[in-house]
């Protein structure tokens, strides 16, 4: 997840954070999770240190820790450990100003390109140094600094060090880099004991029953940003990516038969959700996968950890012992490399190869995306890893989608929101993200979550007993969603020739004997899509008690391209000779299908797309680009995307570009007010060509969402039937100012008729509903309840408990100002400590504000008498609506202190029935 927005709304204006990537580093013997920064002002730039309790999300995720401004004599030095494993965790030493920052950042995409554009940061910081230009200042870190590491460099025990500390152990490599600004490494660095026991080793089955890991890689397996030998046709990518490297890479791809072979490998798939119990037992019966060790283990977990504090916190006990225990389960045959691990909350994926092959593994990415409630949180979602295996892609998928039994279009919609979201930074910056689909090999599994549905319980332990698979099959979920091509179209799954699953008594086969007693399902499934795949078996375990589920696997045969390096040489030789000959000879020239495009009627968080087709009719392949204008930030508007934005087309091939509008909280106040407009002019720049103009525009609908709290309360109709001009004006309007009742204007509202419409519905329909606020809904129906609540109908809100519950969050989350003014915020945390306080806060609230207040606790008041049932408590409410009700200023950061203050003075009126007049 791109966690760079949560910096940048921390940001003031003017300043820019380029890219964020997660760290660990030590403090005090300890190790800590950070997010570290690069943000640029006026060609200054800085590394910005932040603490998180979670994945950062919004700025209220964060707290400034540190800030290292970048100076003429910033240096960069990755530091290598004796014993390096290909993807493994990458220690960087950055140092800048005698201060010395060293960082542990994983084998991600936004790590390489956090280390990608400080090194550009570096080197122009030196070319400005050279020139006639003056030297940076940092003004604009002034008021960060007091705050920052700077104030502190003389702390040996934390993550900054003076330099001098290091000059015992400069390696020539950093001295290259001082020269440069890169990051390249041509030496080994020492590194200290702490340093090596964070890095990923290969694991020795018969050497970690104490925990530890014998170090046995040899140095030609080193992880870095270059690519194996084994990947010939990415190997062309080379870091100035020139056109010609371009034109060889693409007529290698389409030749590629002519020198690959393919060769067959095993790998190995398990799933297992472990219900947030430690392992208890052997993990050999899973992980074995028969007499032949498998070449490659590609293991998932979820539900690894159910506690709040691994939600709220990220981090987690359990990751290290469920990693123990695969480490230890793995074939005892073989010995293997650990590849790659990633986790979102509680959902985890490990992948190991055999030592002797993991030199042909490159390109190594991992990302993930949560599904969970407002369609970000990580209690659902789904992890990846993609790789390349010789010639091969591949991309893999463990996934926990949305629970319980009739829950299976919000099932639909996590998928769909995986496949959309989910994807990798391509190694060549000329090429766009790759998408899960565009690999040669999907494999996803998980917890699925499809049940049996449309038979009863009874019948269905009657059919497992009877070993009648086949019949139950037909009453299996993901079988009837298939079967309609809503889910995992393309894809295969083997025969389900095992019984159920889920759910049992823990510690027991026994079916689930809890006042629910759940219907068994095959909750837990592994499918695949591709060529040259072949599947050898798939099972599951019951021999393993240790959760409500049992663990399943499977065994594939994988077919994968192999290089013949003389074939490849002649074909490469040959590609090189044809390219010399037409070399500047032609111009690159495309035609474009559509050369303007109206979206009609966008409405608010509903996305719009169309397409059109880039067709290179020249002489030559071509290289494109969408560029900004002058004196914007991007190359776009920030409610527009094009995808891809850049690429590479050959000659007499077609691209088909998707131009994507969705107005979101950020953008819908200013299009609601008509302070802009949906207008833009796309740039297509062609690589030694001319550039195409791509005229943007459409109207937008105006929306309760994203419009203020004052304004909705002199809307006495839905907003889509307001006259234009006194929409502006009521949004436009001061917060503080009234519009006195005339002829023509009625009185203004106590509160917005569309907060009342949704907490009056939660009301009368809601206080029973398990796991209120904590369950999303349907995108589908939160759509119909926002154009509810827009045009007036129907007279009823639509959709289900869970949508309208979210659709109350997504209202509060949108207001520009909210519930508890901005202006309000630093008196709030100030009285949070005192009841009498915090009521003399909201009673300087603006009328309207204060009676939503009032208004919004006396019904969460009012849902804890049912806390049986909807299993909400104090301190849940209090986190969930704080965070909306109670927002920091967008120029101020908000630190773990501010946020439990936050929850303090919510609490108070949570647990007292007192309202404010």
């Amino acid at each position: 997840m791109d966690q760079s927005v949560a910096v940048q709304d921390s940001l003031e204006e003017g300043e820019n954070c380029i890219v964020a990537a997660q760290c660990q580093f030590f403090v005090n013997d300890v190790i800590e999770s950070r997010l570290v920064s690069l943000v640029e002002c006026k060609s200054e730039y800085g590394i910005f240190l932040f603490t998180h309790r979670r994945m950062a999300i919004t700025k209220d995720d964060i707290s400034l820790d540190k800030v290292i401004p970048i100076t003429k004599d910033c240096t960069i030095e990755e530091v290598l450990s004796e014993f390096p494993v290909l993807g493994s965790d990458m220690t960087v030493r950055i140092t800048s100003d005698n201060v010395l920052l060293e960082l542990q950042l994983p084998f991600s995409s936004h790590s390489r390109r956090f280390l990608d554009e400080t090194c550009k940061a570096c080197h122009g910081v030196d070319k400005q140094h050279m020139s006639v230009d003056p030297c940076p200042r940092f003004l604009w870190l002034s008021k960060y600094l007091p705050k920052s590491a700077l104030a502190s460099v003389s702390e040996k025990k934390g993550a900054f060090i003076p330099a001098a500390e290091f000059k015992g152990i400069e390696t020539e490599a950093s001295d290259n880099m001082r020269k440069t600004g890169t990051a390249t490494v041509n030496g080994k660095s020492q590194v200290s004991e702490e340093t090596k026991q964070n890095i990923q080793n290969i694991s020795d089955n018969n050497a970690v029953r104490d925990g530890k890991v014998k170090p046995e890689v040899s140095n030609d397996m080193v992880r870095s940003s270059s690519y194996t030998v084994a990947n010939k046709a990415q190997m062309l990518a080379m870091p100035q990516f020139e056109l010609r490297d371009n034109l060889i890479k693409c007529e290698l791809l389409k030749r590629e038969e002519s020198y690959t072979f393919t060769k067959d490998y095993r790998f190995f798939v398990g799933t297992y959700n472990v219900n947030g119990q430690s392992p208890k037992e052997s993990l050999l019966p899973w992980l074995k996968g028969g007499t032949e060790p498998p070449d490659i283990y590609l293991v998932g977990f979820q539900e690894l950890d159910l506690s709040k504090e691994a939600f709220i916190f990220s981090d987690t006990p359990k990751e290290q012992e469920w990693s123990k225990a695969v480490h230890e389960g793995l074939h005892p045959e073989s010995k293997y490399a650990m590849i790659k691990v990633i986790r979102l909350v509680g959902i985890m994926l490990l992948f190991y190869v055999k030592k002797e092959l993991a030199e042909y593994i490159s390109a190594i990415e991992a990302e993930y995306v949560g599904t969970g409630i407002m369609g970000r949180m990580g209690n659902k979602g789904a992890v990846g890893i993609r790789f390349n295996f010789h010639n091969s892609s591949l991309c893999i998928v463990n996934c926990h989608l949305a629970a319980h039994t009739e829950e299976y279009e919000r099932r639909n919609q996590d998928f769909r929101d995986i496949c959309s979201r989910l994807t990798f930074r391509s190694f060549d910056p000329v090429l766009p993200n790759l998408p899960i689909m565009k690999h040669d090999t999907v494999l996803w599994f998980g917890d699925l979550n499809y049940r049996i549905s449309d038979v009863d319980v009874e019948q269905v332990k009657k059919l497992i007993d009877e070993r009648d698979f086949k019949t139950l099959y037909k009453y299996d979920q993901l079988k009837k969603q298939m079967e309609e091509k809503a889910v995992f179209d393309g894809f295969t799954e083997g025969e389900l020739k095992f019984q159920p699953t889920y759910k049992y008594d823990t510690g027991s086969d026994q079916w689930d004997t809890s006042e629910k007693c759940r219907t068994p399902a095959w909750c837990d499934r592994i499918l695949w899509k591709g060529k040259n795949v072949k599947q050898l078996q798939y099972s599951s375990h019951l021999s393993l008690k240790t959760s409500d589920h049992k663990p399943v696997s499977s065994i594939f045969e994988i077919g994968i391209k192999v290089v013949n390096e003389e074939l490849y040489r002649k074909t490469f030789e040959e590609i090189v000779r044809t390219l010399d000959k037409m070399e500047n000879e032609c111009i690159p020239s495309v035609s474009l299908s559509e050369h303007e495009f109206y979206f009609k009627d966008v409405k608010y968080m509903q996305r719009q797309v169309q397409t059109f087709t880039i067709y290179n009719d020249g002489q030559v392949p071509c290289q494109f680009q969408f560029i900004q204008k002058l004196e914007e930030p991007a190359y776009c508007k920030p409610w527009l995307t094009a995808q891809p934005c850049k690429g590479f087309v050959a000659q007499g091939a077609k691209l088909e570009i998707e131009l994507e509008v969705f107005v979101n909280k950020t953008t819908a106040t200013k299009l609601t007010s008509q302070e802009e407009k949906l207008e833009d002019i796309l740039i297509l720049h062609l690589e030694r060509g001319k550039d195409y103009f791509v005229p943007i525009s459409g109207n937008y609908l105006p929306s309760c969402f994203g419009s203020s709290l004052q304004a909705l309360c002199y809307m006495r109709e839905p907003i889509q039937d307001m006259p234009p001009e006194l929409i502006q004006q009521f949004t436009l309007m001061p917060l503080h100012q009234q519009i006195e009742p005339s002829d023509t204007l009625e009185k203004q509202l106590d509160i917005p008729k569309e907060l009342w419409m949704l907490v009056e519905h939660l009301y009368r329909n809601a206080c029973y509903q398990a796991d209120l606020f904590q369950q999303p809904g349907l995108r589908t129906e939160f759509e119909e309840i926002r154009d509810c609540l827009d045009t007036g109908m129907p007279d009823s809100l639509p959709g289900s408990n869970h949508s309208v519950a979210e659709a109350l969050l997504l209202f509060l989350d949108a207001l520009p100002e909210p519930v508890i003014c901005y202006s309000h915020y630093h008196q709030s945390l100030d009285s949070s400590g005192s009841h009498t306080q915090c009521k003399q806060v909201i009673s300087t609230l603006p009328q309207c504000h204060k009676n939503a207040f009032n208004y919004l606790m006396a019904f969460l008041r009012e849902l804890l008498k049912y806390f049986m049932f909807n299993n909400l408590d104090v301190s849940t409410l209090a986190s969930i609506f704080g965070s909306l009700l109670l927002r920091p200023p967008p120029a101020i950061k908000q630190d773990a202190a501010q946020k439990k203050k936050v929850q303090e003075f919510i609490e108070h009126f949570i647990s007292k029935q007192e309202d404010i007049s």
